[in-house]
């Protein structure tokens, strides 16, 4: 679980880590200070191999740090991290085929790799003679030049301002940590040697500058960019190096499309198993520690170490997985509450007077549910199905309803405030996104016109103004399409319902024979799901190729237009089917004797005697179980079976463990790569589920705990599949989660609609309701309970005359064999007077009253909780009070060291005036 959810959104920052102080450029403040000054204040920090390779119990003294960091420089060499001198780190690793016919352009642009100052080595694979390594190594002076353009911030002065909060927090955390010790030894032992990266948490950061780097905390030049950041250094060159001649004909990204280079990717750090026990020896490198304190299965109840996945991965995967972190921790009092709600319709449940009525209603007769084949029911045949619909529709769910777009509410309002505090302490406050570079694929298109880019001065290719709307106008066509295909799917199972309903009637097995709907409802499911499955397929092709003919022109416009289209797809072919179960089916049947019929020909389908909310439940509980399985066996199965297939195939033909035989590139290499789309299909799952949980949550309050069972699940599973199956990641930079926040408030703002729809339309709620209050015993009394609905499943079924049947629907039975005599009157769901009335079967006042208590209730219960929502929203500040008084101090503290480094210059100057006054004085004749 995530550690946020254990304590308030505004704390003081987050529990795996000290939170980093972002400053705007406090050093352009401080370049007067003294090298002196600057070093004097601080202390010496641990480095990462010294964290990570010594034992539990590690001293803090230099020569402690420069043996381990020796040590951690021979694992390296050994475990193929290095270059073949053994001390030239591995940044970056490229790869390609030496039968490429793209030589001339990767020799250009090796040529200009050396020319920026990169170091390169190449090295033939072990497996594979055809396949090249070279390996890319940035030195001190390439790391420091980019870092000064790429403003990456970097530790410069020791805080001490925070120093009495941050051991109370630390103090908190060791007692935590010892509570649930899993990695960490058996002897307590203090929190700061088993995550290695709170020392950086102690600095004030500021971007880095050459002409002060006295100014910056600098002990080893090896450790002092951390891996993450020179990989990063290295790919933000890559991107720039040109590889032809011509204003555009450069990056890696083009390079890997023309299959010039096979793939490309950073190192991890090492393998993840070790063959000593954490417990006594540590952990060995990042990756290690991550498995052991965050991927392994074993450690599924324990709070995830951002700080360190962060450093690991980078922010954008950081924030990933603090969101969905976040996420999994709200669910807990949704899944608590959804319980509750369950479990209180299951202790009602033998003082319910709808179930009782319905199971003791032995003689009344229904009407068949479809042509012919379906016999006369007994209404106590549904008296279990009642009991399991009270289990769902009780007087808790209005409640469960309203709380749950409450916590739609609260959730995404506190994300805003945890966000803000990551962002803060991951130093992202004042962090902006470089201007992107153009897509080839764009550019390509549009060469032969170009204007002024108004941000660089630069002229770049330009899309007119007709070309880009007409391709807007088409995109769109295609998605309504697809739309339109996810409607005929749906109508197709509508058919198979309306036809199997009366194939299981007439089935041979007495139980199908007897549940029939049910098992047409439990086939069409399943149905369903494999279409939906089917269609999530040609969905993505259909969305890849309606986005690149809309040609944006950005890799993060490509990546917008892509997300909206894949959820809307996918949103709308997931829940069209559960829209149509709970807002039309049985809604449109007619009536017996005046059916309306599909094509003139199938009788629609109607609810189930007990009402239609059992196939909602139904609906919903099997799509989301079996759904939510699929994916997760999906997800891990197949890079395990990928990886597993890999490495069957190099120890049959060439003899080793490719596990351990072979370098750390040749190892990664034969892993799979991270999905195309980057954290695309991770989001897109979660935030599908948190529209099942909250768009139809009043049918299925059960919705919030599957979610969170399987979000217990994902969060290791998520973390095993980047640690163990995938190669790493770029590390990249990101502020929040960009597209995926405004489709989790829209689908916040869908989901009070639909509740109220489904409370008023759906359940039985609303009908009860006016039943108790103006037809039952206790109508005009002002009050409502069980005893007031006596009398209520007769006053919701109409009467039928079994002679006003139409040929084609009379049943070939007619009843005698469960009610000893031939039918003469059926019962229906419906508010229509008798057939002996002055106007028969015409709608009844109680109908009328019904109708406008439903409209009324979707009004008020929609401005109710919309206005909730909006109370909330407006209560809860985007920033927490402590992080506003943090970057108040900060501001005070920045003012006063402006302040000193005046006064320095200022005392300098006055000593420089007076030592040439008494140079000159000692002159005078």
């Amino acid at each position: 679980m995530e550690e946020s959810s254990a304590e308030p959104p505004d704390s003081s920052g987050t529990q795996s880590n000290v939170p980093h102080l972002a400053v705007k450029d406090v050093s352009l403040m401080l370049e007067s200070q003294k090298t002196e000054d600057s070093s004097s204040s601080v202390s010496r920090a641990e480095d990462d191999s010294t964290l990570l390779n010594a034992a539990p119990h590690r001293s803090t003294t230099e020569d402690n740090s420069k043996s381990d960091s020796s040590n951690a420089e021979g694992k390296s060499k050994s475990s193929g991290l290095c270059f073949t001198d053994g001390k030239r780190r591995i940044d970056y690793i490229l790869v390609y085929r030496k039968s490429s016919t793209q030589i001339e352009k990767r020799e250009m642009f090796e040529r200009n790799i050396r020319a920026e100052g990169l170091h390169m080595e190449k090295e033939a694979s072990l497996t594979n003679s055809d396949v090249i390594f070279l390996k890319l190594h940035a030195p001190w002076d390439v790391l420091c030049r980019y870092a000064e353009l790429m403003n990456i911030r970097m530790p410069f002065r020791r805080k001490i301002f925070y120093k009495h909060r941050r051991h109370k927090f630390m103090s908190r955390m060791e007692k935590r940590i010892n509570k649930f010790r899993g990695f960490l030894p058996r002897k307590p032992m203090k929190f700061t040697a088993s995550l290695p990266d709170l020392e950086e948490g102690e600095s004030f950061t500021a971007p880095f500058s050459r002409s002060r780097i006295h100014h910056f905390i600098i002990h080893n030049k090896e450790t002092f960019f951390n891996n993450a950041t020179r990989s990063r250094i290295v790919h933000h060159i890559l991107q720039r190096v040109k590889y032809e001649e011509g204003k555009n004909k450069m990056g890696l990204n083009r390079l890997l499309n023309n299959n010039s280079y096979e793939a490309a990717f950073p190192l991890h750090e090492g393998s993840y198993h070790s063959k000593n026990p954490v417990r006594t020896h540590g952990a060995e490198n990042h990756r290690h520690l991550l498995y052991e304190c965050w991927a392994w299965w074993g450690v599924w109840y324990k709070y995830q170490p951002l700080d360190l996945i962060r450093k690991y991965f980078g922010e954008k995967i950081g924030l990933y997985f603090a969101w969905l972190g976040w996420y999994t921790g709200m669910l807990f009092p949704a899944a608590l509450v959804g319980l509750l709600v369950f479990l209180y319709g299951l202790f009602t449940l033998e003082h319910c007077q709808v179930s009782k009525e319905i199971c003791e209603a032995t003689d009344i007769a229904m009407c068949p549910i479809c042509d012919q084949y379906c016999p006369y029911l007994r209404l106590s045949d549904s008296c279990i199905y009642a009991k399991v619909t009270h289990l769902f529709d009780n007087g808790a769910t209005v409640f469960f309803a309203v709380f749950m777009a409450v916590w739609a509410t609260v959730f995404l309002e506190f994300w805003k405030r945890r966000r803000a505090v990551l962002a803060y302490d991951w130093d992202l406050v004042d962090w902006e996104e470089e201007e992107e570079e153009i897509r080839p694929q764009f550019e390509a298109k549009y060469s032969k016109k170009e204007r002024m880019n108004p941000i660089s001065g630069k002229p770049e290719p330009y899309q007119a103004f007709t070309d880009k709307y007409s391709r807007l106008v088409v995109s769109a066509s295609g998605i309504f399409f697809m739309i339109l295909v996810v409607i005929a799917a749906v109508f197709g199972i509508v058919i198979y319902r309306v036809i199997t309903v009366s194939t299981f009637a007439a089935f041979g097995w007495a139980l199908i024979r007897n549940n029939s709907q049910v098992a047409t409802t439990g086939t069409a499911v399943c149905i369903n799901f494999c279409v939906i499955m089917l269609l999530n397929v040609l969905y993505e092709k259909v969305a890849l190729l309606l986005t690149n003919l809309e040609q944006p022109r950005t890799e993060s416009e490509w990546e917008n237009s892509f997300t909206l289209k894949m959820f809307l797809f996918q949103f709308v072919n997931l829940n069209s089917s559960t829209f149509y179960i709970a807002f039309f089916l049985g809604r449109f049947t007619g009536r017996p004797g005046a059916y309306l019929r599909l094509i003139n020909r199938w009788k629609l389908e109607e609810c189930h005697p007990s009402g239609c909310l059992i196939d909602l439940c139904l609906q919903m509980g099997i799509i989301m179980v079996l759904k939510q399985t699929w994916n997760n066996v999906i997800e891990l199965g197949s890079p395990i079976l990928q990886n597993w297939w890999t490495r069957r195939r190099l120890r049959k033909d060439h003899g080793l463990n490719a596990k351990s035989a072979f370098p750390q590139w040749e190892r990664d290499f034969n892993l799979q790569p991270m999905n195309e789309y980057g954290l695309f299909d991770e989001y897109l799952e979660m935030i599908l589920q948190f529209g099942f949980t909250t768009i139809f949550v009043a049918a299925f309050p059960l919705a919030p705990l599957l979610a969170l069972l399987n979000n217990i699940i994902e969060i290791r599973l998520d973390a095993y599949k980047f640690v163990t199956q995938w190669r790493r990641p770029l590390p990249s930079q990101a502020k929040d989660i960009g597209i995926w926040y405004g489709i989790l408030e829209g689908i916040g703002i869908l989901a009070v609609i639909t509740n109220a729809f489904v409370i008023a339309v759906t359940s039985d709620f609303i009908p009860r309701l006016v039943y108790a209050y103006k037809y039952g015993p206790c109508a005009g009394q002002g009050r409502a309970g069980e005893g007031c609905m006596m009398g209520y499943v007769n006053a919701s079924l109409s009467i039928f005359r079994v002679s006003d049947f139409e040929g084609r629907s009379l049943p070939k039975t007619n009843g005698s064999e469960l009610f000893g005599e031939a039918v003469e009157y059926c019962r229906y769901r419906d508010y229509r007077e008798p057939p002996d009335s002055a106007e028969p079967y015409s709608y009844t006042l109680q109908f009328w009253h019904v109708l406008a208590a439903r409209l009324a209730f979707i009004i008020v219960f929609e401005h109710m909780v919309f206005a909730i929502k909006t109370l909330i929203a407006y209560l809860i500040p985007d920033l927490p009070k402590d992080l506003r008084d943090r970057m108040r101090r900060e501001k005070y503290l920045i003012q006063e060291m402006m302040y000193e480094a005046e006064l320095e210059r200022l005392q300098k100057e006055k000593n420089e005036r007076r030592r040439r006054g008494k140079g000159q004085h000692k002159e005078w004749p």
